[in-house]
This record gives C-alpha cells, structure tokens and sequence, in this order.
C-alpha cells in the first residue's frame, strides 16, 4: 500500500470530514445492529439488506442524502468483511469508532483516469462529492490501483493510502540465512553481529510533551486550550511513529535484499504488552515496571518489522520457537539461566566464551532454522548446500 501526503483547501478539509462522519455513523449503526444479535434470534441482517435499509435512511434524511453513498456503502462493506474475518479467528471483534480517533472512509472502482500528475511533486485525485484534491507526489504512483483509503490522523495530516499488491523484492539467491532477534534495548540484532536500534525520543522532545502533559491536565475540558494542547501532543506522538515506520522500511528492505531465508521468533506479542494491574481482589506487582516495558516493546516496532519482512520476502520468512534462545551458547550449546550476565553481555559457564547476548540469540534463531530447512527436504542429502554469513567475533575466556 502507497501513502500519500494529501494537501486539501480549508473548503475540501471541510468535505473529507463529512465523509468520514458518515462512514463512521455507518459503521457504528452496523455495530449497534450486531450488538442485539443473541443465539436463537436468527440471523442478523447481511450486508445486502443494510445496504436496502441504508438506501431508505437516505431517503428520509438530508444530512445523510447529500454525502457518498458509494462512501457510506463502501463502510457497510467493510464492516462485513471485518466480520468475517472475526468469525475465522483472523482479527478481533469490530467495535465503535470514535471521532478524532477514527477519521477515514474507503472509495473503490478507482480508474486511471481519478488521478494526475500536475507537476513534479504534486498530483491529484477525484473523491466523489469532492472533486480534485490534491496530493504530494512523492514516489511512483503503482499501476493497477482499484481502491484508495482516505485517514486523517491525530495531529490532523491527511492521506491518501492506494491500495495495490506491492511486488515482492528479489531474493540474492545465494542460499543465506539470518537470525533476527528482536529486544527492547537493541530493538533488532542479526546473527552477522549487526545491532538496529529504533530511533530514540529526543531529550527535548521529550521535555516537551511532559510540559504538553502538565498543561493539558490542568486545561478545562471542552476548551479550545485543551484542544490546541492535543494537537502539539499529537504532532509528538506523529513524529515518533513516523521515525519507527520509517526505521522499520529501511531495515526491513537491507535484509529482504541481502538474504534468501530469514529467521524470526515466534513471539506472542499480545500476550507480552498485557497489564500488570491484576484487580481489587489480587492485586498485580511491579506494575509501573511493566508498564514501562510495554511501552518499550511497542516502541520497538517488533510486529511492524516482521509484518513487513513477510510481506516483502514472502515464503523466505520462518518463526522459530524463542524458547531458551538466549540462554544456550551458540558455540558448545551449554544451556544456563546464568550464561546471560546482564541485558548485552553473555558469558558461557561452559566453554568461557563471551559476547553480545542479543546476537548470540539470533545465532541461535538461525541455526533452529536452517535445521527445519533440512528436516523439511529429507536431510541433508537432499537439502543442498546452505551458506552461512560471515560469523561475528565473539571473544572466549
């Protein structure tokens, strides 16, 4: 998916808006109908009868007549595919969507001819009831684009998301594989001896948002002081997830480019971030502790990365199992709670041999691979030569 930098006039500002207000009450009533729905009910209403009840609230309301119906059709849509992906067990149950927190909607059957190139850096593209807006033409625009999503996020930019099948990156066909393991402090170490780490708040930053903080805690809700506050916390937050989805592609795209198979851990991140709080009768500990490592895991950008390495490596992607990966020395395979002195170091109790423990776990994690590679195509005898990238320097007693 190809996002774009819109650059709307105060007037088409004004216009997105009202599109997002109606596909988000769309949405909403669809929620609203399915929270009614209890076994022996029957069935609830599917998409084709809202989409008749849709044509009939149209007919008795103004407000709701003069948007899209293509766009209020097109969030009916949506929510019965959200569905039934709930119903497979691929995503969680739809909910409300908020204003201010949920600014988008979603137009199809987008033609060639809905977009244009004005000049070297700026395009445009028809939105219905809308007209032209226009764009930062920033890269390439993919052929093929047939849907467009429109999201304005919370510190009020606006873009435009094309919707296309990105063409996977190719492999180096050099028969390689590399471990990632991914941490909080070093956010991605390699089995090539390779440490990314994620782009950090800067110190004034920082400063900034704990004063943001202050003030907007001390603000009278509903006034247009808290609003103006929001906005400059909101432009933090944006610039922080910018730096992350930026670090993210470029890491991402060097080891799609450099390796043929690339080794992960299988974490279960969901599980990982949830609180500590426990509840009145049990209490949780150490819970300003973990939150604080929450904060840091999402931080990190774990999901991101490998959400990005399937989709531009597909098939060249494996999970392993985590499991004592950073305890067992890659060297004599000594196994002991005690090999990992501390956050970056590790020291093995049995053959002395010390280095980075985050990179000593992706070497790991690449070994259990290439041995599901070979179990894979019959053994050894078959499964072809499989290289290894340069070992890392590690030191020994």
């Amino acid at each position: 998916m190809s996002r774009f930098r819109l650059q709307p006039t105060p007037a088409q500002e004004t216009a997105l808006l009202h599109h997002c207000r109606h596909a988000r009450f769309v949405w909403n009533l669809a929620v609203e109908l399915h929270s009614f729905w209890r076994p022996g009910r029957g069935p609830v209403p599917g998409f084709a009868e809202q989409c008749r009840q849709l044509t009939e609230a149209r007919a008795d309301f103004d407000w709701l007549r003069a948007g899209s119906v293509a766009v209020q059709q097109q969030a009916l849509r949506d929510f019965a595919q959200a569905m039934t992906n709930y119903f497979r067990k691929a995503h969680g149950k739809p909910g409300w969507r908020k204003r201010g927190r949920h600014e988008g909607f979603r137009i199809v059957n987008v033609k060639s001819a809905d977009i244009r190139r004005l000049s070297r850096n700026v395009g445009e593209i028809r939105i219905p009831k809308i007209g032209w807006v226009r764009f930062r033409w920033s890269r390439a625009v993919p052929d093929g684009v047939r849907s467009c999503r429109f999201i304005r996020d919370r510190a009020g930019r606006w873009f435009v998301a094309l919707a296309v099948i990105p063409k996977p990156l190719t492999a180096p066909g050099n028969a390689s594989i590399v471990g990632v393991d991914r941490g909080v402090v070093v956010s991605a170490a390699l089995s090539t001896g390779q440490v990314h780490k994620v782009p950090v708040v800067k110190s004034s930053e920082h400063n900034r948002l704990l004063r943001l903080q202050r003030k907007l805690a001390r603000a009278k809700p509903g006034s247009n002081r808290r609003r103006r506050v929001r906005s400059a916390i909101a432009k933090l937050y944006a610039r922080q997830t910018d730096r992350r989805k930026d670090w993210v592609e470029k890491v991402s795209t060097d080891i799609a480019r450099r390796f043929d198979l690339i080794a992960v851990e299988d974490l279960k991140i969901t599980n990982m971030i949830r609180s500590a709080r426990g509840t009145i009768e049990a209490p949780g500990k150490n819970v300003r502790q973990k939150a604080g490592l929450n904060r840091g895991i999402l931080a990190s950008g774990w999901a991101q990365l490998v959400s990005r390495l399937e989709q531009k490596a597909p098939g060249r992607v494996i999970r392993v199992d985590p499991r004592f990966t950073s305890q067992t020395c890659n060297a004599c395979g000594h196994r002991a709670a005690e090999n990992r002195e501390n956050q970056a170091d590790f020291h093995c109790r049995g053959c002395g041999r010390r280095g980075h423990a985050d990179v000593n776990a992706a070497m790991n994690i690449r070994d259990i691979a290439a041995r599901h590679v070979v179990n894979a195509r019959g053994g050894d005898r078959v499964a072809g030569p499989m290289k290894r990238e340069p070992q890392p320097v590690l030191h020994s007693a």
